[in-house]
């Protein structure tokens, strides 16, 4: 599996050497012979790629061969990034120096040196790739242009997506579950007596989609006060373990920096005297001293509480579980090809594929009741009526393969060798994060986009499209699972098992720091408290991927991102992150020590993500910030109270910028005309920020505007309007802006046709709604939340035709108004599909998109 997809990278280099940017820089650099030389022989080895692929199950010199091949590739890319990186140096340079010192950089005696410093990068890269393509001889591997066909999801509707509660085949299961739950003879549920269950079985089987099932019980949610789940880290850190169940029980978030001793008066104060469930999911510490401790912890609670774990072994099983633990079962064939004929067909449709239906009897046979290798294969063959494509599963050389203990499930390599080129890398790359973690769609689009695996079908295609494209369909596909849908952006993770089939993939390309060789690892998870704070490890000049975080943060967060010094305790990055040439995203995301960054960063100029959210302690951004020309995504926070000119309004290429928490900051930079391409703007915690620019009005590709938490901001200053402005927003979120009274004009200007998503929150001085509400003929999704003095709807609302949602809580005297039938504001929004009204000042409100 380690290079199963050696021929998608040689693609992915192939395709960058034909493009006409590679041949124009091949013109200007005089070196489109030695890139035709590098083409032909990748093009030579690829060619025996599809036969090596599938030898490698049965020689292992041929694996090392392909991992030596694609080594070579990954140098070629690094070549002709340096390439890319020169233009671009040349472009910071004409934008930023004077005429003399631009002469000088440009002149014939640089260009010179960096044409022969590059041939000789070439022609040693040249003769790597000789020498595996004078090796492959020795392996007699054929040439071969038909693999394994991609099965590639068409757009039409599949039932591919199942609940936690679609689960077949586990009601008895379920029963005797919530049996033990509601039994009170087992235990009184006190102290040392609380009852604990163990669910043990293999990997995929469905252990967690079993505690799930019984979790979300209607009778388990009334029998338990509280209800908490945990996801279990292999090293069991009780200290962990006490403040996510504080987070869960508490919904407090301010307990990461306490000790033991306060964590558990915490703990206790939350769970004195209720009864609770906790479940445990995917527990493997055997060491017996640490869940002792655990449970000690736990001895406060009330009447009746109980504990679920779930575990792949039976040793922990009996450190554990205090009842007889529960073997899981395979799923029964029935229920198996259940499963899969739901995954695969719309309801009913099998009826109409006799023969498909046939071929998955085989195919659900050989899953061997795992409901996971069941559920992927399903959602794998649910887009094809081909029966060919369904044989090749059925008929995989992959399932004659012996099968270990603890190996990768063949149904998941299967699923895996017919995901799409481009999908094989950015599923493979998603190792670099630790088990458990969860990430969100916004950030893995960033990470996809710094490392170049997005593959754009017209050059009017933003990154942040095509990677919700690749998301949906790695999702639909069971690779991830969906934990939590936002307005802004969806969480996902990914199963154990998942997580180990990305890693078999990338084997030596994703690593962490332990004192060993970095030369070849291009991803890599560094601890901060194992080395220096302000050095970086050698040798990594071919690195794309660079995590940093502290052992107290690597828990599953979705803040950790590529370049990552999450909440260390360092005061300032190394000058030498300045020589990361190919470093494509960095974050020292919530290190509230930092007190400046080195200028050095600005030598990136391949850099696309910059967050420096929630670093409180930044004096001022370099002084060069607007050489990063590359950059797209920004986060801010700073002491500044304002910002010098020529800095952020140059970064022409921004399409994600926010300000967090600039306590400071008064006024933004008045050269925002400048952000042509920005398309999300997000502007929360400036406590005094008093106005917007005016240069917000010419932001045309804006599309998502947020602006929070900003006591002092009056929307209506600074931003006089003259005639009506083109524009794209189509979400505006506004919350806890007490100086606003009425909402501007100017949200309309541009808009008007666009904006589909409107929240108005914690307006506490918002006294009326305008009468240009009813100009908005495209607002899809309208929430009034927290606005005690609003009285009445606008007039107009009932010609708002596309309205389908409307939420309005904590809003008593509105929400009286338009309450069902009687309230006098009830005709205006009769006709919405989906209404919430609460005259409730405590009643939350959630909206789905």
């Amino acid at each position: 599996m380690a290079e199963a997809f050696a021929a998608e990278v040689a693609a992915n280099v192939l395709a960058k050497l034909s493009s006409a940017a590679f041949q124009q820089i091949g013109c200007f650099w005089d070196v489109q012979d030695e890139f035709e030389k590098l083409r032909d022989v990748l093009m030579a080895i690829k060619a025996v790629l599809v036969d090596a692929e599938e030898q490698q199950n049965h020689n292992r010199e041929i694996t090392l061969w392909l991992q030596k091949f694609k080594d070579g590739c990954y140098r070629v890319e690094d070549l002709l990034d340096e390439f890319e990186i020169e233009a671009l140096r040349r472009q910071v340079m004409e934008r930023g120096s004077s005429r003399r010192k631009v002469s000088r950089f440009l002149s014939c005696s640089n260009s010179l040196a960096f044409r022969l410093r590059m041939g000789r990068k070439i022609k040693k890269v040249k003769d790597m790739l000789d020498e595996i393509e004078s090796n492959k001889s020795r392996f007699h591997l054929l040439e071969r242009h038909h693999r394994v066909k991609n099965i590639i999801h068409g757009q039409r509707e599949t039932y591919s997506f199942v609940k936690t509660s679609d689960v077949i085949g586990r009601d008895e299961d379920k029963e005797n579950m919530v049996a033990f739950l509601m039994d009170p003879t087992d235990g009184d549920g006190k102290g040392d007596d609380i009852p604990v269950l163990a669910i043990v079985g293999i990997g995929g089987i469905g252990k967690t989609a079993l505690a799930q099932l019984v979790f979300n019980d209607e009778r388990v949610k009334t029998h338990f006060w509280l209800r908490i789940w945990v996801c279990v880290t292999e090293d069991f850190d009780v200290k962990q373990l006490m403040i996510k169940i504080i987070k869960s029980a508490t919904g407090t978030m301010m307990c990461k920096d306490m000790n033991k001793e306060e964590l558990h008066k915490v703990l206790r104060d939350g769970l004195k005297g209720k009864r609770f469930l906790i479940v445990l999911d995917d527990v493997w510490n055997e060491d017996k001293r640490k869940w002792i401790e655990l449970k000690d912890l736990l001895a406060t609670g009330g009447q009746g509480c109980k504990i679920i774990c779930t575990t792949r072994t039976h040793k922990v099983a009996a450190i554990t579980s205090t009842v007889p633990q529960y073997d899981l079962e395979h799923l029964s064939y029935e229920n198996s090809l259940s499963l899969f004929l739901r995954l695969a067909f719309k309801e009913g449709e099998e009826v109409q594929h006799k023969n498909l239906v046939r071929i998955g009897e085989g195919i659900v046979r050989k899953c061997k009741g795992v409901a996971l290798a069941v559920k992927t294969l399903g959602s794998l063959l649910c887009s094809t009526r081909v029966e060919y494509d369904w044989e090749l599963v059925r008929d995989s050389e992959i399932w004659k393969l012996e099968q270990k203990e603890n190996d990768i499930l063949p149904a998941l390599k299967l699923s895996y060798d017919h995901l799409p080129w481009h999908l094989k890398q950015c599923f493979a790359f998603c190792s670099v994060f630790p088990k458990d973690f969860e990430f969100n769609s916004l950030q893995l689009t960033l990470l996809w986009t710094g490392n170049g695996f997005l593959q754009y079908s017209n050059e009017n295609e933003e990154p942040e499209d095509i990677g919700n494209r690749y998301i949906h369909e790695l999702w639909s596909r069971s690779f991830f699972q969906q934990v939590e849908e936002g307005v802004f952006y969806s969480t996902f993770k990914m199963h154990d098992l998942v997580h180990d089939l990305a890693l078999s993939v990338v084997q030596n390309e994703v690593n962490s720091f332990n004192h060993c060789s970095t030369r070849n690892v291009r991803h890599l998870w560094l601890e901060a408290s194992g080395q220096g704070a302000s050095t970086l490890p050698n040798n990594l000049d071919h690195l794309r991927s660079l995590i940093i975080s502290s052992n107290e943060e690597q828990k599953a967060s979705s803040e950790s991102l590529i370049a990552d010094y999450i909440s260390s305790s360092f005061e300032q990055l190394p000058n030498s992150i300045g020589y990361l040439k190919h470093l494509r995203y960095l974050s020292i995301y919530g290190n509230g020590n930092i007190e400046r960054l080195p200028n050095s960063i600005c030598n990136l100029q391949s850099l696309q993500t910059l967050l420096l959210g929630g670093c409180r302690g930044i004096e001022a951004l370099p002084k060069d910030i607007r050489y990063l020309i590359s950059l797209r995504t920004l986060c801010i926070t700073t002491k500044q109270a304002n910002f010098q000119e020529s800095g952020i309004g140059c970064l022409s290429s921004l399409r994600f910028l926010r300000f967090y928490a600039c306590g400071n900051l008064k006024y933004l930079f008045e050269d925002m005309q400048g952000l042509t391409a920005l398309r999300i703007l997000v502007i929360d915690e400036c406590k005094n920020l008093v106005s917007l620019p005016p240069g917000l009005k010419y932001l045309t590709a804006l599309q998502i505007l947020v602006i929070s938490d900003c006591e002092k901001l009056d929307l209506c200053m600074g931003l006089e309007l003259g005639g009506e402005q083109a524009g794209s927003l189509r979400k505006l979120f506004i919350r806890g802006l007490p100086k606003v009274v009425s909402l501007p004009q100017w949200i309309l200007l541009g808009s008007a046709k666009t904006l589909q998503q409107l929240y108005i929150i914690g307006l506490e001085n918002l006294s009326t709604l305008p009468r240009w509400f009813r100009y908005l003929m495209s607002l899809q999704t309208l929430g009034i939340i927290d606005c005690p003095k609003l009285l009445s709807l606008p007039q107009g609302m009932q010609q708002l035709a596309a309205l389908k949602q409307v939420g309005i809580t904590g809003c008593p005297k509105l929400g009286k108004r338009c309450m069902k039938q009687t309230g006098e504001e009830w005709p205006k929004i009769a006709h919405v599909p989906q209404l919430f009204v609460s005259n409730d000042s405590e009643t939350s409100i959630t909206y789905d998109e």
